[in-house]
C-alpha cells in the first residue's frame, strides 16, 4: 500500500514540477506557442491541481 502512495506522490510532483517549467520558461524565452501546447498546459495543471485536492 505504501509503495503505491509513494509512485502517487512522484508522479503528482513530477507533473507538477513539468508543468511550472514550462509555464515559466515560455514567458522568458519570448516563444509562441501554438493553441495545442497551450491545451495540454491548460490539462496538465487541471491534473496536478486535482491531484494535489483530492490528496488533501
Amino acid at each position: 500500500m505504501k509503495l503505491t502512495d509513494s509512485l502517487g506522490s512522484r508522479n503528482l510532483v513530477l507533473l507538477l514540477g513539468i508543468w511550472l517549467i514550462l509555464t515559466g520558461l515560455l514567458p522568458l524565452l519570448n516563444m509562441r506557442i501554438s493553441p495545442t501546447v497551450t491545451m495540454v498546459l491548460a490539462v496538465l495543471a487541471v491534473a496536478a491541481g486535482t491531484l494535489i485536492l483530492l490528496r488533501r
